[in-house]
């Protein structure tokens, strides 16, 4: 891309064709360049996508099942074949190696295939003679224009965790990706419209707080699912509900892994690596923090540390990269800041991301693997959603007390346990205070045929992503109890109480 590209609004089934008031940068996060420019929506384009949805959806909401299952279907064929152009977007963007940016595209593609089956998945339920001659039923409706806000770190799939669950469901959409990626959104409009989604069932309006505000406020939208840090996944959720809406706001993350005495620490090691720094850390799924049970903490920090110093750091689109660089300067410059913190706090800088080599331009937001051992519950390098490649080990002495530090910890998104011993997963599993669990698994994200979202502090509101919960989410349902007339007896009562 080049500077002097622009990147706008999709209503209506086409690019917008005005001139916005305000725009953002968008950066080669592997260069520093500004890559394009993004127009940034103020109230009145918002009002702009939401009359056009609301439009839209008085027609598509009376499309047979069997259309909109084929226009997904349809749009996950396109999605496929052109997969890798999609994760060469996101890798230009975000910064993300290509691989990881395929893997999130595969994802992706999982939730759209799960929406295929949304004939299925919209089936009520029906009870023959619930009373003398009275049948009652059950059917779900879609809810009318609902709204996704999505994050940076997944610009492909999280939008894709929603819109077509939405639009399956009968509803139209309006996405507010973030503003620092927002490409990977525009692509994924025009596919829809290729797919054959009839214009102005889903729109694509990029902008920041005033957009996302609007979206909340406005009374013709009547869900918003979120994805973003805890304390604006509150603020979207208090906001939204203020004002009559459903929401789904899944939050930030702090993520541990209990590696117990009996783990293969290989295998431990190899998941604390790949779960911590793939993606740059920036995953809401990442593991975090590594709690080590005593007394295999030296072994195991020594085998981490083997494995992060010959990571090979650099441009995403070069052969053999496995991380790149981080989103922003500025988000650069945060996470550094909890490099200092980490060091003034007490902690061991084990690795210094600071100094490790890079495949890459000098002007890229590159921050390499960092590693803190020794790190104490009460620092901020241990308490804060740091989003980016820094890892701490906290050593205790017992499965118990490895337990009480993660169910202590006010997020609740993602965790892990490492052992050969199925009874202490399994009391693990039962016992910690988390929504995803992985046993011998680090990254534990569900299937697209589950539900994704934490507890605690990682979700606002009671339904999660993607699955189940999804389909719930964007529909309502109504119960019908009907009595009719028999013809065969001229439509007269058949001698039964008539208030049976």
């Amino acid at each position: 891309m080049t500077a002097e590209q622009r990147i706008t609004h999709w209503i209506g089934g086409k690019p917008w064709d005005r001139e916005g008031a305000r725009t953002g940068d968008v950066h080669d996060p592997a260069t520093g360049r500004v890559a394009a420019r993004v127009d940034l929506a103020d109230a009145a384009v918002v009002d702009e996508a939401v009359a056009v949805a609301r439009e839209a959806f008085t027609r598509w909401r009376g499309a047979s099942l069997a259309q909109r299952a084929n226009v997904v279907f349809a749009f996950r064929e396109l999605l496929n074949a052109r997969k890798d152009e999609l994760a060469a977007i996101v890798t230009a963007e975000h910064g993300k190696v290509l691989s990881d940016a395929a893997g999130e595209v595969q994802r992706a593609l999982e939730a759209v295939e799960f929406a295929c089956g949304i004939p299925h998945l919209l089936k009520g339920g029906f009870s023959e003679n619930a009373s003398t001659n009275v049948d009652v039923y059950s059917i779900r409706q879609p809810l009318g224009v609902v709204g996704v806000v999505s994050p940076f770190n997944f610009p492909a799939m999280v939008p894709l965790w929603f819109v077509p669950n939405a639009i399956a469901c009968g509803n139209a959409v309006v996405l507010k990706p973030s503003e620092k990626d927002p490409s990977a959104a525009n692509f994924i409009a025009a596919l829809f419209a290729e797919a054959g989604l009839p214009d102005g069932v889903l729109n694509v309006v990029h902008g920041d707080k005033p957009a996302v505000d609007r979206l909340l406020e406005h009374p013709d939208v009547k869900a918003v699912s979120f994805v973003g840090s805890t304390p604006v996944a509150r603020y979207v959720y208090e906001t939204g509900t203020r004002h009559g809406k459903r929401v789904q706001a899944l939050g930030g993350a702090k993520n541990h892994m209990v590696v117990l005495p009996d783990a293969d620490l290989d295998l431990a090691a190899d998941a604390a690596v790949s779960a911590g720094f793939g993606s740059a850390g920036e995953r809401c799924m990442a593991i975090s923090v590594v709690v080590a049970v005593d007394p295999v903490g030296d072994e195991l920090v020594a085998k981490i540390v083997d494995r992060v110093r010959g990571l090979h750091v650099g441009d995403g689109r070069r052969p053999g990269c496995e991380m790149g660089p981080l989103v922003t300067g500025a988000h650069r410059d945060r996470v550094l800041s909890y490099v200092d913190a980490g060091v003034a706090e007490g902690a061991t800088l084990v690795v210094d991301g600071r100094e490790h080599p890079v495949d890459g331009e000098e002007g890229g937001f590159w921050l390499g693997p960092t590693l803190f051992d020794h790190v104490g519950t009460g620092t901020s390098v241990y308490r804060d959603e740091i989003f980016g490649p820094v890892l701490s080990v906290l050593r205790v002495a017992s499965y118990d007390e490895a337990l009480e530090v993660v169910n202590a910890n006010p997020y609740g998104n993602g965790t892990a346990i490492f052992t050969g011993d199925g009874g202490a997963a399994r009391r693990f599993q039962h016992e910690v205070e988390v929504g995803m669990v992985g046993v011998n698994v680090p990254i534990p994200v569900p299937v697209s045929y589950y539900s994704f979202g934490g507890w605690k502090d990682s979700l606002f509101g009671d339904s999660h992503a993607y699955g189940p919960d999804g389909v719930h989410f964007y529909t309502r349902t109504k119960v019908v109890t009907g009595r009719w007339p028999d013809p065969s007896h001229g439509g007269v009562n058949l001698g039964f109480p008539r208030n049976t």
